[in-house]
């Protein structure tokens, strides 16, 4: 399989020549990627190339006495298979929405629409009285939390140091791991980890829009403890380190990869902060270090808790709009209406659908594939819940074998 991987490598790279958005991380041999580069193989030769590997793949023997080789096998395998299909769709092919996520992604987000999410928008109605439209309602509620600009960089270091304990005092990362912050505007997605290899990270997060004060938590454990960087770290030490597989020196956004690093890194959240611990911690240092009233943390967690009920809503604005059913304007209409995002964070999503298509199922469909498969294997023991959580970012997974 050794011979696979490095192949496999190239035709990722090779890939990333055609589209800048699809290698999302590397940390191979500077020369091979110089070399993939003058190379320019065309679409048609890459699918080709690919398409070989993976039936190539069927003649390798998997010895049964080690599962992390087996499951190794299967990796290559899909990501394979789904890379051919993002080269067909730069070629001009055409899938639906959950054609391509599950070509992707190797899965398929649940079909929701209005009437899933009438009653949380009546149930939140309820909860935030008043006059006027229920979203500019939950906005003007929310806008009291956005933390002033001249409070986010300390916010946000108490949070992301906060997350990096809490993952440590569970999870080994070898000494010399580390991470680096950057603040930009003009970006469609609201933090990005940069994984640069040897156990570092560039964490950038998008002041463009108002930064809430749940995001603090949520940008810290997703991009830093225990999601993105975590992960990244423990596949280069215990896979490409230990273990010698090249394959995990490079990540393929549109990959099923994606739906682990997505899913561990939103389900992260709640390893960290099992229970009322994260409302606490937020109540306790982080409301004060924003300048905000610390008596309101519950009651803003209680809204939060009802608005992510409407997670699903994004799915459903993506699907219709990738799929020709409503245009950009409608589709930032609908996020507005049952997604109550404000009406410019609501544009900004739709320049992410432009962008990174069905990519949006990662978040919550990856959060709840994980969550279940987390909590069925550790019997919802704590302990045993960091256990199960820490093989499964150290190990090649995929969605399908989730469930």
């Amino acid at each position: 399989m050794d011979s696979t991987a490095r192949a496999y490598v190239r035709l990722v790279l090779a890939v990333g020549v055609h589209d800048g958005n699809y290698v999302d991380a590397y940390y191979g041999p500077a020369e091979t990627r110089t070399e993939v580069e003058a190379e320019k193989l065309p679409l048609p030769e890459i699918r080709a190339r690919a398409e070989r590997l993976r039936a190539g793949l069927s003649g390798i023997p998997v010895p049964k006495d080690d599962p992390l080789v087996e499951l190794r096998h299967r990796y290559l395998e899909r990501q394979l298979g789904s890379l051919i299909a993002h080269v067909e769709r730069l070629e001009g092919k055409k899938r639906s929405f959950d054609e391509e996520s599950l070509a992707l992604y190797d899965a398929v987000a649940p079909r929701q629409d209005e009437k899933d999410f009438e009653p949380v928008l009546a149930e939140l109605e309820r909860t935030v009285p008043g006059s006027g439209p229920l979203s500019e309602r939950i906005q003007a509620f929310r806008d009291r939390f956005a933390i002033p600009p001249g409070r986010v960089d300390a916010v946000f270091r108490a949070a992301i140091a906060e997350c990096r304990r809490r993952t440590l005092a569970h999870l080994p990362l070898p000494q010399s791991e580390s991470f680096e912050v950057e603040y930009v505007t003009g970006k469609p997605w609201s933090a990005y980890n940069w994984y640069k290899g040897d156990l570092h990270s560039l964490i950038q997060v998008n002041t463009e829009l108002p930064i809430l004060i749940d995001r603090a938590i949520d940008l810290a454990c997703h991009e830093g403890y225990p999601g993105h960087h975590v992960y990244n770290a423990r596949l280069e030490q215990n896979l490409v380190r230990d273990r010698g597989w090249v394959e995990f020196t490079v990540y393929p956004l549109f990959s099923p990869q994606s739906l682990i690093a997505e899913g561990t890194a939103n389900y992260g959240i709640e390893v960290a902060f099992p229970g009322a611990e994260r409302t606490a911690f937020e109540r306790d240092v982080l409301y004060p270090l924003a300048g905000f009233d610390p008596q309101e943390a519950e009651r803003y967690t209680q809204v939060l808790a009802l608005t992510s009920r409407l997670d699903y809503a994004g799915n459903t604005a993506a699907r219709r709009y990738l799929d020709g059913e409503i245009d950009a304007t409608q589709a930032a209409d609908w996020l507005t209406r049952y997604a109550l995002s404000s009406p410019a964070r609501s544009k900004q999503r739709v320049s992410f659908f432009d962008t990174y298509r069905s990519y949006v199922i990662n978040y919550n469909l990856g959060r709840d594939l994980v969550r279940s498969y987390v909590e069925r294997e550790s019997g919802g023991d704590p302990e045993k819940r960091w256990q199960v959580f820490t093989e499964l970012i150290s190990s090649p997974r995929l969605p399908s074998g989730l469930r």
